[in-house]
């Protein structure tokens, strides 16, 4: 029959450019403990004093994603290179004498949240004392305070494609949008800029909005997004599990909003607040840890529909433990307060999750080395911060596919950032950027994708009606319809240009 007749693998092709398609997950054989090894580990100390760390960062780039910055309680923001290895018997002194790059005073209050910006040349950091400042990594220079928060400073986020854009959460409650582009000198000569929006009690509940001393502590904004779509900002406060969403074109109120428990289910249950939020590198799912010890995973194009799965395994006893979900979506790694850090795999959310244990006090922060999927690092209030790696054992499970080789076009880039660190070693030309297997292997990994298929034998009738069923497949995709396009992931996240910019609001309006 002509129905029988599979489309050509030309027409899968056209077929998903033209209506998008969901990607599959990139196969993974499974981890466990024994195929992570430590690769390094620091001390956070300044004149013998030791101070636990607050957050961590990897640069983003691939040329400086070695490098990895370091905020602690004591407001010095620390870079070290991950690079270096160290004998076994060496001291943490040691260790982190060889290590570090540089350091320096940010704040006169604990940092509690710092991000690369600008090809790596410039830091964010987020204090105590109510600010936000940027910093010129190379120098250690402030070019930028951020000023206008009441509260604590708790989470940074910048904006995808524009670099001048930030988004940040305060204690105080409220969220910020932020344009270093702005600002005016003061007569000392500093750089001060204000907000361009700010969102006051983003995540007070209406009885609590009644209320004029309300508590601090339960209206806290605990983390900020700026989504993929570029227009769009996920917040998570302290009050309750909801993620609500939020057009930067229209602030008066959040768009759309997600949590693990229905309203009335809400109602009867103890609330748990959200310790922090992670999107993927191409905003297809949002992580959420939550204080009732789960970390809930969203996919953006159906929110209304909960979570899609959710993860235990962990202890999450304060708002310092928090979890990020991995660029390519595979795995998600979390701190814990039992002093293991952990590790699950998307695809498998109710199996146990793979257990890092060096650290001695709660594991806080955790990170993911954007450019080597296979490198993570975690800070713990024991004051040490401890890099992962997976052993080259495990390279059969870092083969590229689709879903890991899939990059969404953000803009044109600027010309390449210079090199902050003078004094780093060069990177070799054969490593391939997000694989963990050696160059020798990747040849192989490539090769095994184009299969060698043997050419079909068939008779002219049968050629007339493949020939005819290809016509038909044509014809079909041509007639698509833009309604059909915008049900697809592609046009929430890069809508084509001949449609306005679309949000997830547009999305819901379209489906319904």
């Amino acid at each position: 029959m002509e129905g029988g007749i599979p489309r050509s693998f030309f027409q899968d092709i056209r077929s998903r450019e033209l209506n998008g398609f969901r990607v599959r997950k990139r196969p993974y054989s499974g981890v466990d403990s024994s195929e992570f090894c430590e690769v390094g580990a620091v001390a956070i100390q300044h004149d013998s004093n030791y101070t636990p760390p607050l957050a961590i960062s990897f640069c983003k780039t691939s040329k400086n994603s070695h490098i990895l910055a370091v905020s602690d309680e004591d407001g010095y923001v620390s870079l070290f290179d991950s690079r270096r290895r160290h004998p076994s018997f060496a001291s943490y002194q040691e260790k982190t004498e060889k290590a570090r790059l540089y350091e320096w005073v940010a704040h006169d209050n604990a940092v509690f949240d710092v991000c690369w910006i600008k090809d790596d040349t410039h830091i964010l950091t987020a204090s105590g004392d109510q600010s936000i400042k940027v910093w010129d990594a190379q120098e250690k220079k402030c070019t930028g305070a951020l000023m206008g928060h009441t509260g604590s400073v708790k989470s940074l986020c910048p904006h995808p494609s524009n670099p001048d854009l930030v988004a940040s959460g305060s204690r105080d409650g409220s969220f910020a949008i932020w344009d270093l582009r702005g600002g005016s000198r003061t007569r000392r000569g500093d750089m001060w800029i204000p907000s361009t929006a700010v969102v006051k009690g983003a995540h007070l509940s209406p009885q609590r909005k009644r209320v004029k001393h309300a508590k601090t502590a339960s209206m806290s904004i605990t983390s900020v997004l700026y989504l993929k779509d570029e227009v769009s900002i996920a917040t998570a406060g302290a009050v309750d599990s909801v993620i609500k969403f939020w057009d930067t074109r229209n602030l008066k109120g959040s768009i759309t909003q997600a949590s693990p428990h229905s309203s009335s289910v809400t109602k009867e249950r103890r609330l748990h607040g959200i310790s922090s939020l992670s999107q993927d590198s191409n905003g297809v799912f949002i992580s959420a840890s939550c204080m009732d010890n789960r970390i809930y995973l969203y996919n953006v194009l159906n929110l209304e529909k909960g979570p899609i799965n959710s993860f235990s395994g962990c202890s999450i006893e304060s708002f310092y433990v928090k979890s990020t979900i991995s660029p390519d979506a595979a795995h998600i790694l979390s701190g814990s307060s039992d002093g293991s850090a952990c590790i699950w795999q998307v695809n498998k959310p109710l199996a146990d999750p793979v257990l890092l244990k060096s650290h001695e006090g709660e594991v806080t922060a955790v990170d993911w080395c954007s450019s080597d999927l296979g490198k993570i690092a975690t800070c713990s209030d024991d004051f040490t911060v401890r890099v992962w790696d997976m052993k080259s054992s495990s390279c059969s499970s870092s083969s590229r596919t689709p879903s890991s080789i899939r990059r969404r076009v953000m803009a044109i880039p600027n010309m390449e950032p210079r090199n902050i660190f003078m004094h780093e070693e060069p990177l070799s030309s054969t490593k391939v950027s997000g694989s963990l297997c050696p160059p020798e292997e990747v040849g192989e990994q490539n090769n095994s994708h184009n299969p060698i298929t043997m050419p079909k034998i068939c008779t002219p009738e049968s050629q007339k009606k493949q020939l005819f069923s290809m016509e038909l497949d044509l014809q079909e995709t041509f007639e698509k319809t833009p309604d059909a396009a915008l049900k697809s992931p592609a046009s929430v996240l890069n809508p084509p240009p001949s449609l306005k910019r679309k949000t997830i609001r547009d999305y819901f309006i379209a489906s319904s």
